[in-house]
């Protein structure tokens, strides 16, 4: 029997999946090495504190942040304890900085000794999933400058939002607007403003070329760069390379009355979001402060920053 229980737990210690064995109040019996690892590897529990903690309560934790998955799994879990419900899946997203994952969670009952447990598997489907994602991709690019376009921007935001409410994170918009960007239309014609469009654009994409940075065209001659665990003072310097870059092009535009090369103006604000604030709330910051931009005389950025321990000021200009 001891030969047994020892063949079985270098079984399961062989799986890749991330398994753990709750009991019915949600208390964790048990992990595979897989599990362990991967909470080492991430900066969660050590394996010898795993056991003894209750998968539940840490369910109900990331739920009062305003993970939605979090509520989902938590209430799966509780749906296949109550006998609601036989078995239990979610497959969720699981970001890091260095790269996107995402999991598919399975629950399900099994009785020992006449107590009932539930096995929790975690599955990495990342390989998968960037292959349906390669496919949607195409339905959410802008057809001219091959970037994301606003549909895709307005998904990338909630759930960039979401993952830095969980992980406790700050949260970076920047709305980007090309100045004066009828007068290069009117003055060089509509073949040369598109190609302006794919010249900023590709500056945009190797700015945003790293996890959690996201770059779309808004609208127009309108652009936006969401920078998630990014605070005012390094999304600031984005926007400064961006500044930067965008001169060095040299662009023409003679007509503007700001400058003979094509310049933008930045709203920049910067959030910590809570259950009591929305992504919509960062966006329509961002949108005023473009305004501001534009108002103060063009070719800046104006900054707002939410964080009490930031080194920029609650309105800043470069």
């Amino acid at each position: 029997m001891e030969k047994s229980a020892e063949f079985m737990r270098l079984v399961l210690n062989s799986i890749e999946e991330h398994i753990a064995v709750i009991d019915v109040s949600g208390v964790i019996c048990f992990v595979n090495q897989s599990w362990s690892n991967y909470g080492d590897q991430n900066q969660c529990l050590s394996n010898d504190k795993w056991t003894a903690i209750n998968y539940l309560n840490i369910c109900d934790q990331a739920s009062l942040t305003g993970d939605e998955f979090g509520c989902q799994a938590g209430a799966g879990i509780r749906q296949v304890i109550s006998g609601q419900t036989a078995s239990y899946s979610l497959e969720y997203p699981c970001h890091s900085d260095e790269e996107h994952r995402w999991f598919i969670m399975h629950v399900s009952p099994f009785e020992f000794d006449k107590d009932n447990y539930y096995v929790i598997t975690h599955q990495d489907v990342t390989e998968r999933k960037l292959a349906e994602l390669a496919v949607e991709k195409l339905a959410r690019l802008d057809g001219l400058t091959d970037i994301y376009n606003r549909r895709a921007f307005d998904e990338f935001l909630q759930q960039e939002w979401e993952l830095c409410s969980t992980l406790q994170q700050p949260i970076c918009l920047a709305v980007i607007d090309l100045d004066h960007f009828k007068q290069l239309n009117d003055r060089y014609g509509h073949i040369t403003g598109d190609e302006c469009l794919k010249q900023v654009a590709q500056l945009l994409q190797k700015l945003s070329d790293t996890p959690r940075r996201w770059c779309a065209r808004y609208g127009g001659e309108e652009f936006a760069l969401i920078l998630g665990n990014l605070d005012a003072v390094m999304a600031r310097q984005v926007c400064e390379e961006f500044f930067e870059q965008i001169h060095h092009l040299k662009i023409p535009n003679d007509g503007s009355p700001i400058a003979s090369f094509m310049t933008a103006s930045i709203g920049l604000a910067e959030a910590w979001p809570t259950n009591k604030t929305s992504a919509v709330d960062l966006l329509n910051k961002a949108d005023t402060l473009l305004y501001t931009a534009k108002k103060n005389g063009r070719n800046r950025v104006e900054v707002l920053s939410q964080s009490p321990n930031s080194e920029v000021s609650q309105l800043s200009v470069i």
